[in-house]
């Protein structure tokens, strides 16, 4: 029976390398790169895609990239494309303000304002008379002038001097023209308390709307700090995110059609064309992800074309597709005119953002490519829109970026069909330990007899 322990625990020390290999879940993909945190403690973080992770990965959808913590264990995370706000940050825009005088009562129904303004309708002046006057006088506002704001305002942001401890109420009225004003809020907290190193503050007013001026009046007892700025908050607009371009050689196939090989899952939006010499051509644009796939039409017949004089180059617009393509093979089809050679085929996409939020002990990584493994996104929009109604708008997931080269995992064989080689050799080695206790066993009874 010493025998037979022995065998089967050399089988288990066989097969307990196999195992803990199948639990680390980072094998099952190709490669990962080490990322850098701009906040160590931050809890939510945003990462830009780059080229490399792109390249790696083969799912259609990037199910297969993937965060983990320095234990190996995926974390919470979602992809956001380029237009959603969480890749976003809106910059706050500054804007003119005057004070305005004390008056005697809260009420902003008696207090008439005389106005000097530029051409292009900024305030320049303000001059304020009231209606009635008392000897219990408050602080008496501020007048803010938005009428330069492109977008919708979303909130304003004050900024005051430091001084002593402010909670009060501050009634909320806006115009158009100065003249007939309409209440948007009465009861509107501005705070700014402080105590044992700590500091509770809150500056925000919320607007929601388009508007040219606000007039911000006292609504309770206290006095007003001292203004010294006012930066809006305009409504979410998605920003110019720079354009990527993958410039792709074609292979001239049957007389007027061009193929072309995209080496990665990039999200494509945009095409362009661009021809060695001048050249005007009516293209049809198809893709499809498998080669025995039918081709799809994806953009036109559309003319591009290419004029180079002496003086500058003059070139056709890029043709925006409907929905971002990932498709690994392109065609252009000439259905008017012949091109020469084979022109190069340029695809434009916007890098995306995967953010996820911290577990474990870092340095967490960014891994790609597998067949094997998906990403389940987990419900981060959901916590980022309640962690902007706490912390205001404006918040952002604090950023990572990925620092140093790619490190092998799993390598090419993490992409290729899965054969699930671990589990017939785990079976192998259960069947050979049955084969040899029984050969013990019929040994044995032998020698008994």
């Amino acid at each position: 029976m010493n025998r037979v322990c022995q065998v089967l625990t050399g089988l288990f020390l066989l097969a307990a390398p196999l195992l803990a290999l199948a639990d680390d879940a980072r094998q099952n993909y190709r490669e990962q790169w080490p990322l850098q945190l701009s906040a160590p403690q931050a809890g939510a973080y945003k990462l830009t895609l780059g080229e490399a992770q792109y390249r790696s990965a083969v799912s259609p959808q990037l199910k297969d990239i993937q965060i983990f913590n320095a234990q190996g264990q995926p974390l919470p995370s979602a992809l956001f494309s380029a237009e959603q706000p969480v890749a976003q940050l809106t910059p706050l825009q500054p804007l003119p303000w005057f004070a305005l005088p004390a008056q005697g009562s809260a009420g902003g129904d008696d207090l008439q304002l005389l106005t000097e303004r530029n051409t292009d309708g900024s305030v320049r002046r303000v001059e304020a008379r009231l209606g009635r006057t008392a000897s219990n006088a408050q602080p008496g506002g501020w007048l803010v002038d938005a009428s330069k704001l492109d977008a919708a305002l979303q909130a304003l942001r004050l900024d005051w001097q430091s001084g002593p401890a402010v909670q009060l109420r501050v009634r909320v009225d806006v115009s158009d023209d100065l003249q007939t004003w309409q209440l948007i809020n009465d009861d509107v907290p501005l705070v700014d308390l402080a105590q044992d190193g700590n500091r509770l503050q809150q500056r925000r007013i919320f607007i929601g709307r388009e508007a040219k001026y606000i007039r911000i009046l006292p609504a309770s007892n206290g006095a007003l700090p001292v203004l010294s700025a006012v930066q809006a908050e305009p409504m979410s607009t998605l920003q110019a995110i720079d354009w990527q371009w993958r410039a792709l050689p074609g292979n001239a196939g049957v007389p007027g059609e061009f193929e072309y090989v995209l080496d990665g899952r990039f999200p494509v939006a945009q095409v362009d064309i661009a021809t060695a010499d001048n050249s005007v051509v009516q293209w049809t644009l198809l893709s499809r992800d498998d080669a025995a796939q039918p081709w799809q039409v994806r953009a036109g017949p559309w003319v591009a074309y290419q004029l180079q004089d002496s003086a500058q180059r003059r070139q056709s617009q890029a043709q925006a597709l409907p929905v971002p393509i990932r498709d690994r093979y392109w065609k252009l089809t000439a259905t008017q005119g012949q091109p020469a050679q084979a022109p190069t085929l340029k695809l434009g996409y916007q890098p995306e953002t995967l953010v996820f939020l911290s577990q474990g002990e870092p340095p967490f990584t960014v891994a790609a490519g597998s067949v094997r493994a998906a990403r389940a996104d987990a419900p981060v929009g959901t916590v980022l829109a309640q962690l902007r109604e706490q912390q205001g708008a404006q918040w952002q997931p604090a950023t990572a970026t990925v620092q140093g080269p790619a490190q092998t995992l799993g390598g090419d064989a993490a992409v290729r069909p899965e054969r699930d080689w671990k589990r017939w050799l785990l079976w192998g080695l259960l069947v050979l330990g049955v084969l040899i206790v029984g050969g013990f066993a019929i040994s044995l009874l032998r020698t008994k007899r």
